[in-house]
């Protein structure tokens, strides 16, 4: 059982790759941008409710990384299935790459998951993500572009009982020369709070994203966390991605973003 295809043929792709409009360097990503589930899982156990919450996807982030997308006219490339089948945004050893409890809630489906099965996920739903997103920075390369590449995701704006003041939050590890202009420059609206490696923090070695495609390639880069409370509807997310745009926008041109520098 485990040796058949987990997706059949007529099931929702992978990812989607929504390709750039006009010449960019920028590059948008959305690891958690979906909830679908493979038709074999079913419900993987988890009640219906729980699929709306923040353990099944990134609520808001993809609409907002959509808005920017049409304004910036760059590409976008969107992981379509729930983190609860799979997290794009872990290594494939990681335990909670196919997460036996989220946040509180089990998920059944993952608590007795053969090497076999965990291989097969990894094999149909990280591994094509990843080589779209590999694809994606070789093309830019290509047209003579360093990429800029921007990571979208959201988070609670509760958790574990701890009120998170952050509206916006950029993630970063040793490559400061997107974060840190990008963090004064929402800054200075002076209405917005920003966390620097809040409410996590990019150094703790769980992401996978970033660092498979930018730390080691010298590539500059951020992940960005929205509140959810914030995109949760479409006026908030277009809110959002303006500005989140506004802050972006003139960093793009600057010279230390255009070339390649690999950080210890």
């Amino acid at each position: 059982m485990d040796l058949l295809p987990l997706l059949e043929a007529d099931e929702l792709p992978v990812f989607f790759a929504r390709p750039a409009e006009r010449p960019t360097p920028l590059l948008l990503l959305c690891d958690h941008a979906g909830r679908d589930v493979p038709r074999a899982l079913g419900d993987m156990g988890v009640p219906r409710a729980d699929w709306d919450r923040h353990i099944a996807w990134d609520i808001g982030a993809l609409a907002v990384a959509q808005h920017l997308a049409k304004r910036f006219g760059c590409m976008l490339i969107e992981s379509r299935y729930s983190r609860l089948v799979l997290d794009c945004n872990r290594c494939t050893d990681d335990p909670g790459l196919c997460p036996a409890v989220a946040d509180g809630t089990p998920v059944p489906a993952n608590q007795a998951l053969t090497p076999a099965a965990r291989a097969r996920r990894v094999a149909e739903l990280h591994a094509p993500y990843h080589d779209a997103i590999r694809a994606s920075l070789a093309q830019l390369r290509a047209y003579g572009q360093v990429p800029i590449v921007v990571s979208m995701h959201s988070c609670t704006p509760v958790f574990k009982g701890f009120v998170r003041p952050w509206h916006i939050g950029v993630l970063w590890r040793s490559d400061p020369r997107l974060p840190v202009p990008l963090m004064a420059a929402l800054r200075a609206r002076g209405d917005i709070e920003v966390g620097d490696n809040q409410p996590y923090d990019a150094r703790d070695g769980h992401g996978f994203t970033m660092h498979e495609h930018c730390e080691q390639a010298g590539y500059p880069h951020a992940l960005i966390e929205i509140r959810q409370d914030l995109i949760d509807t479409q006026a908030g997310a277009a809110k959002w991605a303006a500005i989140f745009g506004d802050a972006l926008d003139p960093l793009l041109v600057r010279k230390d973003l255009r070339r390649v520098e690999v950080y210890a």
